[in-house]
């Protein structure tokens, strides 16, 4: 990685008399002098310059060049008088390679051609800057030297530093930070000759100690202190003075034919493997996806596609058997960072467990003791790791809790952190909303009684638990579903049954005013989930329909052969309408999902009436024609869906509810 260094150079307005005249002038102009665009000219004239891209920035490498063709009379600044300011500040941009610890490289320097004598410069080295200018007392003379420790130039970013100078006051500062302050015993010269002087950019008049970095800004700015200019600055880094004009307006791409004036190149990395970080630090480096042979362009904090095969789904085939303790009522697929790719199964018996993907397989990891757990929710706090369990079934001592854990990073494993009082907790949701963490329970009932509260709890950063902070009425409660829309928070609630009927109000709440209140109900039957999902800017809203019952119709076995709905939201009338009615088999389950361009839901089917071994289906979205089933899939009491992704590609998960099996199945692109 690169840094750039942005060094202000600010000249203070020097004084002088004339020679005679009584009229005070500077000795240069009290604007920004941009030195690299002297040295540097735009119509390409200087040989060895290339220009070259790191982290999406563009700066000049000058290694290449003899040191004489990067130079200027010091008389093209210094036109009025042949004395360099006394008070004035250097600011430059740049970004330096990683050097040897005793390795020293100059930035810039002004020498005395006659006497190859240095007057002024700028030399670092991997732990120090270097400020080095000429003292004369008569016939004497000798090299002086101001050294700031600590400025990290080659930690491979991108900085931006001024010097200021001021009599015997020297301070930097570092990317628009707090200034480092040096009082030295002997002050920089008042009358510092510059007759005859040249300046080199990037060297000292020979090749030793030239710079082998990238360079975008060195700037004399006569008379002020640069940091007043350019800071503070959104992007510390890259505070900008004055750049050549071969910087300005480089896009990176000649226009129809035109040839670039100087040799372009980019500092590009690209990485292979598994999705890596987008952040900072990978700004504008590439990612190469073998698995969806992608290339992807870390842009901001998101990898954008500039590259890719189109992807379609061909096929879907069986990957593993997972086999597990008992019937799984749901899975929860989730990545602990550093430990890797999970699953959870929601047992029926009195032992869960967590999977560990392994060399492309789902292996055994942990035991946990549940009961009759019907759902897993991972989540996180800040750097704490959760993962909470709905158990349906009193414990042996009659007690109903349902169970947080927390992931222990030394001994990488879930440990039990708190207990919750639930009532036949079906389904956790855990979402954040302004910065504060919530999990809903959904209690599907208590006894007999079906019609109960369910809770949304609160994280309470004081005490690090979660207590009540909530209730909402709910009838059977199977399913919390949490999503935003713009700066709107909701939560719908899939109502199953109310102790006499399945037929019954399903309800979505917005959050106002620090609680949750409602805002639309569903005719829904046997609700047993929701999923929401965007194609574009639409937003929608499934939800899967299980069974039609009431106490007037309890042998009819078509009812459970339904439909269930896709909802669209109407942003115009701030309200959800029905888009799509799809015929299911006692459906358990949505999960959306991409490939490619496509976008895709699957459905549990889980009971026909007659068995269990029902098809479950794969729909591909098709705009006008909404979702169009394009895969039948053999299942068996298909409880819960999920999906994940590795390096090798695109997995479907499912859980039965039915038999102690689960299957992973690979989807086959072309």
């Amino acid at each position: 990685m690169s840094v750039l260094l942005t060094l202000c150079v600010v000249l203070l307005p020097l004084a002088t008399l004339g020679r005679g005249a009584g009229r005070w002038e500077p000795c240069s102009d009290l604007r920004p002098l941009d030195i690299l665009a002297e040295a540097v000219p735009p119509d390409g004239a200087a040989v060895g310059v290339r220009v070259t891209q790191a982290q999406g920035v563009q700066g000049l490498q000058l290694s290449a060049a003899a040191p004489h063709d990067l130079s200027f009379p010091a008389s093209r600044m210094f036109f009025r008088c042949d004395l360099f300011p006394e008070e004035f500040s250097i600011v430059v941009t740049l970004k330096v390679p990683s050097l040897p610890p005793k390795k020293n490289e100059y930035l810039f320097t002004l020498v005395a051609e006659e006497r190859d004598s240095l007057l002024l410069g700028l030399r670092f080295s991997p732990t120090q800057l270097h400020f080095l200018f000429l003292r004369e007392d008569g016939a004497r003379a000798w090299q002086a030297r101001v050294s700031f420790r600590g400025p990290a130039l080659t930690d491979g970013q991108w900085h931006t530093l001024v010097l200021a100078v001021s009599e015997g006051s020297f301070s930097l500062t570092t990317d628009c930070g707090l200034p480092v302050d040096i009082m030295a015993d002997m002050p920089f010269p008042a009358t510092l000759s510059v007759q005859g002087a040249r300046f080199f950019i990037g060297s000292r008049r020979r090749t030793k100690g030239q710079f082998t970095g990238l360079v975008r800004q060195l700037v004399l700015l006569p008379g002020s202190d640069a940091t007043l200019r350019l800071c503070p600055c959104r992007n510390p880094e890259l505070a900008l003075l004055s750049v050549p004009p071969i910087l300005r307006g480089l896009t990176g791409k000649p226009e129809d034919n035109e040839v670039p004036k100087y040799p372009y190149e980019a500092d590009v990395k690209v990485t292979l493997g598994s999705r890596p970080p987008c952040t900072k630090a990978e700004d504008a480096q590439f990612w190469f996806d073998a698995g969806r042979k992608g290339l992807y362009l870390c842009v901001g904090s998101e990898w954008v596609s500039v590259l890719a095969a189109k992807e379609r789904l061909e096929y879907v085939e069986e990957h593993q058997s997972l086999f597990t303790n008992s019937e799984t009522l749901g899975i929860e697929v989730f990545v602990i960072p550093e430990a890797g790719l999970f699953v959870a199964t929601a047992n029926r018996k009195t032992t869960s467990a967590i999977y560990k993907w392994t060399d492309g397989k789902f292996s055994s990891y942990q035991d946990i003791p549940t009961h009759q757990a019907q759902s897993w929710r991972h989540f996180t706090i800040g750097k704490k790791i959760f993962l909470a369990v709905a158990n349906f079934e009193p414990n042996e001592k009659g007690q109903e809790f349902s169970v947080i854990y927390k992931w222990s990073q030394r001994r990488l494993r879930f440990t039990p952190y708190q207990r919750v009082l639930t009532h036949s907790a079906r389904d956790w949701e855990a979402f954040e909303v302004a910065g504060e963490h919530f999990l809903a329970v959904a209690n599907h009932r208590e006894g007999d009684n079906h019609n109960i509260y369910s809770v949304i709890y609160k994280w309470n950063p004081g005490t690090r638990l979660f207590e009540a902070n909530q209730t909402i009425a709910t009838s059977g409660a199977y399913d919390w579903e949490f999503f935003t829309v713009g700066p709107y928070a909701f939560l719908a609630v899939a109502n199953a049954f109310n102790g006499t009927s399945t037929q019954l109000q399903s309800r979505l709440y917005v959050r106002l005013g620090g609680s949750f209140q409602l805002f639309q109900s569903f005719l829904t039957f046997g609700a047993a989930d929701w999923e929401v999902f965007h194609i574009g800017e639409r937003v929608f809203l499934a939800v899967a329909n299980s069974h039609r019952y009431d106490v007037e119709m309890q042998g009819q076995n078509d009812s459970y052969v339904i439909d269930s709905v896709i909802y669209e939201l109407n942003v115009t009338a701030q309200t959800f309408v029905r888009f799509q009615e799809i015929r299911t088999c006692s459906a358990l389950d949505w999960e959306f999902f991409s490939v490619g361009e496509d976008y895709f839901l699957v459905v549990a089917n889980s009971f026909d009436g007659n068995t269990f071994s029902v098809n479950s289906i794969i729909y591909r979205w098709q705009g006008y024609e909404g979702f169009v089933a394009v895969h039948s899939l053999p299942t068996f009491g298909c409880r819960d869906w999920e999906t994940f992704r590795t390096a090798a590609g695109s997995y479907l998960v499912y859980s039965s509810a039915k038999e102690p099996l689960s299957r992973v199945l690979k989807l086959r692109t072309g």
